[in-house]
């Protein structure tokens, strides 16, 4: 490796301390999506710090914020989250369920890691473009709500990330890999129904229940799973049920619907079809129903020049050196669970070339699964990230890796549990420097660049960002 790309790569290093106590800080104090005050205080404070033009409020989310250093081009940008996860709260390094919180939050999907490897990554690269004096500017984008909020969809169609040439993320998780899997489009909509309350018993021809209402909307949509494409999501939730009081007919009930589809067209047109159900149910029952658009996402646009300067990034670069206490712990974490992940497994049934399935098998029984991977080939996920609106507005390519057990899940009080670990902290700066890594080596060959943004071109048919999100449509602060 070059000696000025490792001396970038020695500052993530030399910011240690500084990034780990920040990531243990967010961890202590997880906020839900849109709520993420001390994360946003905190971020904004250490970019001002760390030499970054930091700007606030963007796409009018107060959460969200842009932390800016160099001029000129090309621009490269790395995506940060910090939201946390309701209803997960977990002890550190407690190897059964505890919370700290009764029902409050918790880092069930690592973002408190994710955020800091994301600015660690753009100080790299702040450091390389200062030691040899080049033009250019890195960008960090503090991204609220991707837990179910769309904090980047909003972002991306109020234009903030328009200028970007490239963008750079990752995820903790279990493996060291490049993400080559496409996520879903969707859409998150909630329906209202209202109705008239009445005495169940006495006078129940006078009450229309929202609640039918709601109930044969769901099982509409249960008929409906038969004829939309086989790969198509639907999900919902009761999230007003009417009322603790069957004497009463209910007057109000509502459900929230995620949809999901391979490619935003088929989300709209699954959209007019659910709606179509909801307004039958309404007709059936004689009571009215709101159609509320919460929010949307596009389906990710893999960039395979990209993965392939991550892929080299993740080889060249020493991987975690996890040590005694580490695989200790991991022990410790893998015998509390019942069922454990199949990624890992599901990535090496798909490796065919002999040297690769080597490379498999020697990790195969890790506690940790440390090696990194060789590049899977490109797939459909089931899934959905607001990063693919970031994708539409220019080349991304993410990568994941290991920050826990190998076999735990995320979105558990597991991945909780080990959010302040030592393994965890040890993932989040290897990921660190394989993004640094690879945005230098798009400043030093700019063709990298034009091919990635060439291969973008085709692969959305030159067609523009369209946002799924309607104009009038906010972000929803629960």
């Amino acid at each position: 490796m070059e000696l000025k790309k490792q001396s970038a790569l020695e500052n993530i290093d030399a910011c240690k301390e500084l990034l780990e106590s920040m990531s243990d800080a967010l961890w202590d104090h997880p906020e839900t999506g849109y709520h993420e005050h001390f994360a946003a205080r905190l971020y904004c404070r250490m970019l001002e710090k760390l030499g970054f033009q930091v700007e606030q409020g963007l796409a009018g989310i107060e959460t969200a914020f842009s932390g800016t250093y160099g001029s000129g081009k090309p621009v490269i940008g790395f995506l940060g989250e910090f939201d946390a996860l309701p209803g997960l709260s977990q002890q550190a390094n407690v190897t059964r369920m505890c919370p700290v919180t009764e029902g409050g939050p918790g880092h069930g999907c690592g973002h408190n890691l994710l955020g800091v490897g994301a600015l660690a990554a753009a100080l790299g690269v702040k450091k390389y473009l200062e030691d040899n004096k080049l033009p250019g500017t890195v960008k960090f984008f503090g991204c609220p709500a991707e837990e179910g909020g769309s904090g980047k969809g909003f972002m991306a169609r109020d234009g903030v990330f328009d200028g970007v040439d490239a963008a750079f993320c990752w995820h903790p998780g279990e493996v060291n890999s490049v993400a080559t899997e496409s996520t879903m489009a969707n859409y998150q909509i909630c329906y209202h129904f209202h109705g008239v309350a009445s005495h169940a018993a006495m006078t129940p021809e006078l009450g229309r229940s929202a609640l039918d209402a709601l109930e044969l909307m769901n099982t509409g949509v249960q008929y409906l799973r038969e004829h939309v494409p086989t790969d198509t999501r639907i999900h919902y939730a009761i999230t007003n049920s009417g009322g603790n009081a069957p004497g009463t007919v209910q007057a109000y009930a509502e459900g929230l619907y995620l949809l999901r589809a391979r490619q935003l067209p088929q989300v709209k047109e699954l959209y007019r079809r659910v709606n179509n159900i909801a307004q039958g149910a309404a007709l059936m029952t004689e009571t009215t129903v709101d159609i509320e658009f919460i929010k949307a996402c596009s389906n990710s646009i893999i960039n395979t020049e990209l993965n392939h300067v991550m892929q080299r990034n993740l080889e060249q670069i020493p991987p975690q050196a996890f040590d005694d206490a580490d695989l200790e712990q991991a022990r410790q974490f893998r015998a509390t669970l019942t069922k454990t992940s199949t990624y890992f497994d599901a990535l090496a049934a798909e490796a065919t070339d002999p040297e690769d399935q080597k490379r498999f098998q020697a990790d195969m029984d890790s506690l940790i699964h440390a090696v990194p991977l060789p590049l899977a080939r490109e797939r459909q996920g089931f899934v959905s990230s607001d990063v693919g609106d970031v994708s539409w507005n220019c080349p991304v390519a993410q990568i994941n890796a290991a920050t826990m057990p190998a076999g735990v899940a995320m979105h558990s009080w597991q991945m909780v549990a080990v959010g302040k670990s030592s393994m965890a902290k040890k993932g989040m700066l290897y990921a660190a420097k394989v993004m640094a890594g690879s945005a230098i080596d798009v400043l030093e060959n700019q063709d990298i660049l034009r091919r990635a943004q060439e291969e973008l071109y085709r692969r959305t048919g030159g067609r523009k960002y369209d946002s799924p999100i309607p104009d009038d449509v906010k972000p929803h602060i629960s």
